[in-house]
């Protein structure tokens, strides 16, 4: 389990494509220290497996083809960044919000708006994820807990995308402040850019519930 604090963005150093996935060498300074074979690492939001490391210095993993096909990490270069965690340790500080690292789905960058020091992004959520989120509650981002500040649902938010086809997914806006701007991805995402997105497990747990329970 993860918090959704980022510790520090890693590069991807060198990738190899294979018949089963995708490995991945990213460069890291603070996450690379200390590793284990088989420790977790979420790679901006999806958790993965260490499999070799030099101390201090890189680690790889390896994605299978649900994962290449889930999020955007396959189409990920050499010289690319990615946000970094560790898993939580059971003895440690909870800043966040609760994060498997299971990526639901990809969402798109529509806005980015510099409000005084701070910076407010707009994504646009895949259909039928809006009823995971509402307002002041936590959403996870590339990794990133945040806490949304507005939520447009369904065709309240239609727009027309670069294709000019009319689009109604639900919008969420995010206020980030310079701190986590600078010391994450986000300050090099610009609008169309994709983001992963892991809606709050327990409005999937509470929906699972009431399905059952009316069924």
């Amino acid at each position: 389990m993860f918090t959704g604090i980022v510790e520090e963005t890693g590069e991807i150093v060198a990738r190899e494509r294979t018949d089963e996935g995708l490995r991945l060498q990213i460069g890291a300074d603070e996450v690379a220290t200390g590793l284990e074979h088989g420790q977790s690492i979420s790679v901006s939001g999806a958790c993965l497996t260490v499999e070799r490391f030099a101390e201090g210095e890189w680690f790889e993993v390896f994605l299978a083809s649900e994962t290449v096909d889930r999020t955007y990490l396959g189409d990920l270069e050499t010289g690319d960044v990615v946000n970094l965690e560790r898993a939580m340790p059971a003895d440690g500080r909870f800043d966040g919000h609760v994060v498997q690292g299971h990526v639901d789905a990809v969402a798109t960058v529509r806005d980015v708006e510099s409000v005084g020091d701070d910076w407010y992004f707009a994504f646009d959520l895949p259909d039928g994820y809006d009823r995971y989120v509402v307002e002041k509650g936590s959403i996870t981002l590339d990794g990133i807990s945040l806490t949304v500040a507005t939520l447009e649902s369904g065709a309240s938010s239609a727009h027309r995308n670069g294709d000019g086809e009319t689009v109604d997914e639900g919008t969420v806006t995010v206020a980030i402040i310079p701190t986590t701007y600078d010391l994450t991805t986000l300050s090099e995402k610009e609008p169309g850019d994709p983001v992963h997105l892991e809606v709050d497990v327990l409005a999937k747990y509470v929906e699972r519930l009431l399905e059952a329970r009316f069924d």
